[in-house]
């Protein structure tokens, strides 16, 4: 009999939904969640208490252990540099990369009460398009963040469209950030499965988009060479139109004072070269400007 795939997620319902999607794709399996730190310390912003690491920390070491043999993630959660023995196998096809404004629920938006969001790659953006309204920090998945906001405690938020189109909360969006108004950030809307080297491998091929593994590429590579976490000011989105990517890129100094934009294309099969040469060229121009 042959063996069934054991999926590892975080427990909240944007990631098992993601997981179910993996699940599917793969003809079936068995799903195992858990919490991870990230999950569990909510009462402090990410940057106090780790970075992204924190979302994929107890998943590696259940993958690494062999309790689970392939784990579903956010790519933006995942760190740039993967534990050893465990790549990223696949990236299916990229979901809306776009960053939502989302109002309480039957009310208009209220400006005198901050925008919520999460990092500050949203923050310095917000800041930029919005300077009469503050922007305070929100925790919590989904659900929790929405309550917040239809409790009153913020005006808006500001979330990834992908994860409410995966929930199936489409509507709860009142208006979608175009990249030049909002840059998403790296890995934004695409998904990784991520495995033990050598293993499950033939299993989860066809779960890999072309167009979304590059951009992948091109995105991390950026972020990498700027030592950039969840919690930095940088942003980076690529696309791909045959076989020349485009890639836009943010980057802003550790005070949030000086903020800079770019953009490279280039050959898709140099992803990486063009995420590394375009966060040389806006760290040399951020440099310039202090």
């Amino acid at each position: 009999m042959e063996k069934t795939i054991r999926v590892g997620s975080r427990d909240s319902r944007l990631a098992v939904a993601q997981a179910e999607f993996v699940c599917h794709a793969l003809g079936g399996c068995t799903l195992v969640t858990m919490k991870t730190t990230g999950d569990m310390v909510l009462d402090k912003t990410l940057d106090q208490v780790g970075g992204k690491g924190l979302f994929v920390k107890e998943l590696d070491q259940a993958l690494a252990e062999g309790r689970v043999d392939l784990t579903v993630h956010s790519l933006k959660d995942v760190p740039m540099e993967q534990p050893d023995g465990l790549p990223l196998l696949a990236f299916p096809k990229r979901e809306d990369a776009r960053d939502a404004l989302v109002l309480p629920e039957g009310g208009a938006w209220d400006k005198t009460k901050p925008i919520g969001c999460s990092s500050a790659r949203r923050r310095v953006q917000l800041a930029a398009l919005f300077p009469e309204i503050e922007v305070k920090p929100v925790r919590g998945n989904v659900q929790t963040r929405l309550s917040k906001l239809d409790g009153g405690a913020y005006g808006a938020l500001v979330l990834a469209a992908a994860g409410l189109r995966r929930l199936g909360l489409e509507s709860r969006i009142s208006r979608y950030f175009s990249p030049d108004e909002m840059l998403p950030a790296a890995g934004q809307g695409i998904l990784a499965v991520q495995g033990r080297a050598d293993e499950w491998t033939e299993a989860v091929r066809l779960l890999d988009d072309a167009d979304a593994r590059d951009c992948a590429r091109a995105e991390r590579a950026f972020v990498k060479a700027l030592d950039g976490g969840c919690f930095a000011p940088v942003a980076a989105y690529a696309e791909v139109d045959g076989e020349t990517l485009r890639l836009r890129g943010l980057y802003a100094s550790a005070d949030e004072k000086t903020v800079v934009r770019g953009e490279l294309s280039g050959a898709r099969a140099a992803a990486e070269t063009l995420g590394q040469t375009l966060a040389v060229q806006l760290r040399e121009q951020a440099e310039g400007k202090r």
